[in-house]
């Protein structure tokens, strides 16, 4: 069953290396995110699951070991999903899982097995449910640590440009993930959150399946939109 669960954002940005001379901006965010992971080994997990949307082709598991890089952003940063497995496993992370794997190598995460989830932001809300009761049954004391962005498209300069709506829609999602309220993350309307370029949106709806039944707490660590995109820190435990 699901015992723990963490919400963190996913921009390569939050890689200090990627994020050059604006690393600062973001220090805030990565403290909230290195307290979450810390409310996942607390929960003393039998197995964490990484889940996070995919680029087109690479959606699917990906397994302990699996490799990832920011190169593709001019900076020497590679990173892997927990300890090498034997034998090494050659498919690459999509983005949100290798800021995922960046996190945990950052907070020397050693607490439980590593595996990955790599999903396509079009699932629909009950396949992602019926996910999430699959990962949660996967062992006996599961956590998550769900890479996730709200929307982008809070200011004139943000890269979905200004949407009135985009606001409401993170503080719905930021509400709902303090009050661990999983009935309102599985009610999130896929069509807005594609119009709001929020990618976070299937990866919570696993959480909400996830976490039927679970009768957990949640807590809203960091919530603020630099860059004009939601970034939310939440804990459920």
């Amino acid at each position: 069953m699901l015992v723990a669960s963490a919400v963190c954002p996913c921009p390569p940005l939050l890689v200090p290396e990627v994020a050059a001379g604006a690393a600062p901006e973001l220090d805030a965010a990565r403290a909230a995110c290195t307290d979450a992971l810390g409310v996942l080994a607390a929960a003393r997990p039998d197995l964490l699951v990484v889940v996070g949307t995919a680029e087109q082709g690479r959606s699917g598991a990906f397994p302990q070991g699996s490799p990832g890089t920011f190169r593709g952003f001019g900076v020497d940063v590679d990173v892997r999903l927990g300890p090498a497995a034997h034998p090494v496993p050659e498919r690459e992370l999509p983005a949100s899982l290798a800021v995922g794997a960046w996190l945990l190598e950052r907070t020397g995460w050693a607490d439980a097995p590593i595996e990955g989830l790599g999903v396509a932001d079009t699932l629909e809300p009950e396949q992602c449910a019926g996910t999430g009761r699959e990962l949660a049954g996967r062992a006996g004391r599961v956590a998550l640590l769900v890479m996730a962005d709200g929307s982008a498209c809070r200011t004139l300069k943000a890269p979905g440009y200004l949407d009135e709506r985009a606001a409401p829609f993170d503080a719905e999602v930021a509400r709902a993930l303090g009050a661990a309220d999983a009935a309102a993350l599985r009610a999130l309307d896929p069509g807005l959150a594609r119009d709001l370029k929020a990618s976070g949106r299937a990866p919570w709806q696993i959480m909400a399946g996830a976490a039927e039944d679970a009768h957990l707490t949640g807590s809203l660590l960091y919530e603020d939109a630099p860059y004009g995109v939601g970034y939310l820190v939440a804990t459920w435990s």
